[in-house]
């Protein structure tokens, strides 16, 4: 529970459009509500940009880059750093805030504090250690400069499911690399990307440097802003077709592009694995953040042997979650989304179940206020089901046997997604044969959660490009020149 008043948190948060360093209504005057997805009440109403407003961020954006990409490093470095101090000081705050407009208990919203305040430091120490390389070519014939540079002013598109996190790990690598930014959060979880705009320009961030524009006009202001020249950068995290959308415009004007997608990610579990750790990974890989993840485990693959065993032991403790809103001290599972999440969940499970699948627990929507969806175990999920071909993105663990190696890694490579795996294992060559034969960009081995800011986070196939987080985070923001030099002894 936290000792924060919930009105006046919320009435602290700026309203309005954030560009060029001034806080600014809507060129039209449009607004739009957000609402607590626990109770379905309007927490606060925001300034719905426009295509007009958004040319005017991209604008302080492009105003901006010049003299922030000759910022010396260590300055940008320094800068990044206040604001990872300033996050740790008001930490509660974000994590309330993130609780009441996307549902997820407080004690996971502490724990994305931590997760997004990990990028402002790790890249407040990547800015200074951006490099190059100098030396003869292979002919001798001359001197080899590659230097590196900011690849210009970006476009940030982050999603609802974690609103902190999500913004930090664009806006972190991006401005330490000396680029500027227009940063779009998802119009159902805005207050807290909003509230980390003000905590920048309290850290120093220049004005234009980072600009934000919420808006319900997504497609029109996207649009707009992909289509401007001056645009050199786009970063998006959220759906595959939406993303693939985004590619397409991006083309035009040959874009770099970071595109964080969608997951399907298998959970295999081997019958000489350690179940009770097994059982522990199942539960954070699944029901993390109420299971609306793109690294949450979506099929538990799991060898005949065990499967019973590893069936009753994650029913039992799916049984002993409590529901409810995240502010309430106890509570494991909150809200989904929105109403539309529910009605996905409901259908992925009943027609699972019409295919034969055994329901364990759950399994049903919950009367609201709110839109809530019971904390589900299925087992014996058959073949053709749509939850194993589809992100469910809810509380729902599915259960399919396997017999051989074989098997399993065919079923946990049957997707056009490749996101993230999870294997449990004790056998060490086992183990590392995974590593090899499973199509992911990220792997868990006998661990349910991989995310880390120094780890390079991204998926194969159609889970995606680029990578976020690492030394490859920050590479993604910056473009390489090679310059020739004659001989100097020649």
């Amino acid at each position: 529970m936290s000792d924060i008043d919930e009105q006046e948190l919320l009435a602290s948060v700026p309203d309005k459009l954030f560009i060029g360093g001034r806080w600014r209504e809507a060129s039209d005057g449009a607004t739009f509500a957000v609402t607590d997805p626990a109770t379905g009440a309007t927490i606060r109403t925001l300034a719905s940009g426009t295509v007009d407003d958004g040319r005017a961020a991209l604008d302080a954006a492009c105003d901006a880059f010049p003299a922030w990409s000759r910022t010396p490093a260590r300055d940008r470095a320094e800068i990044l750093r206040r604001a990872f101090d300033l996050l740790q000081e008001r930490k509660e705050q974000f994590a309330l805030l993130m609780t009441l407009e996307m549902g997820k208990p407080l004690a996971e919203a502490r724990g994305e504090v931590v997760y997004g305040g990990e990028f402002l430091r790790w890249f407040s120490e990547e800015a200074a250690h951006i490099g190059g390389r100098y030396g003869a070519n292979p002919e001798g014939t001359g001197r080899m400069i590659v230097s590196r540079h900011p690849v210009g002013p970006c476009y940030l598109i982050t999603p609802w499911n974690f609103p902190l996190a999500m913004a930090t790990r664009k806006i972190a690598p991006a401005l330490a690399a000396g680029c500027t930014a227009v940063v779009k959060p998802a119009s159902l979880t805005p207050l807290t990307t909003l509230y980390f705009a003000q905590l920048l320009a309290d850290a120093g961030v220049p004005d234009g440097v980072v600009n934000v524009v919420t808006t319900t006009h997504s497609s029109e202001v996207s649009d707009a802003i992909i289509a401007d020249r001056r645009l050199r950068k786009l970063s998006f995290t959220g759906s595959t077709p939406v993303g693939v959308g985004l590619l397409k415009k991006a083309a035009d004007n040959v874009l770099r592009t970071s595109m964080e997608l969608g997951g399907n990610a298998p959970f295999v579990v081997f019958e000489d694995a350690d179940l009770d750790k097994a059982v522990d990974g199942a539960i954070a890989a699944k029901f993390r953040n109420i299971g609306q993840a793109c690294t949450a485990a979506n099929r538990f693959i799991v060898q005949a042997g065990v499967a019973d065993d590893f069936a009753r032991r994650v029913t039992e403790r799916v049984r002993g979650f409590r529901s409810g809103r995240g502010t309430v001290e106890g509570v494991t599972i909150g809200p989904l989304i929105d109403d539309r999440a529910v009605a996905k969940a409901s259908e992925l499970v009943n027609d699972a179940v019409q295919r034969g699948a055994s329901l364990r627990t759950g399994g049903s929507a919950v009367q609201g206020p709110g839109t809530f969806f019971e904390a589900t175990v299925l087992s014996d999920v058959q073949p053709g089901s749509d939850l194993l071909r589809e992100e469910i993105f809810g509380p729902v663990l599915a259960i399919v046997p396997f017999e051989t190696e074989d098997e399993a890694v065919a079923l946990a490579n049957d997707t056009e997604f490749g996101l993230v795996s999870y294997v449990y294992t004790r056998d060490l060559a086992r183990g590392q044969r995974m590593i090899e034969r499973l199509d992911t960009g990220m792997m868990g081995l006998n661990v349910g959660v991989v995310s880390n800011a120094a780890a390079p986070f991204g998926g194969w196939k159609q889970s995606g490009l680029g990578r976020e987080g690492g030394d490859e985070g920050i590479a993604e923001y910056l473009e390489t020149k090679y310059t020739l030099t004659p001989d100097p002894f020649g």
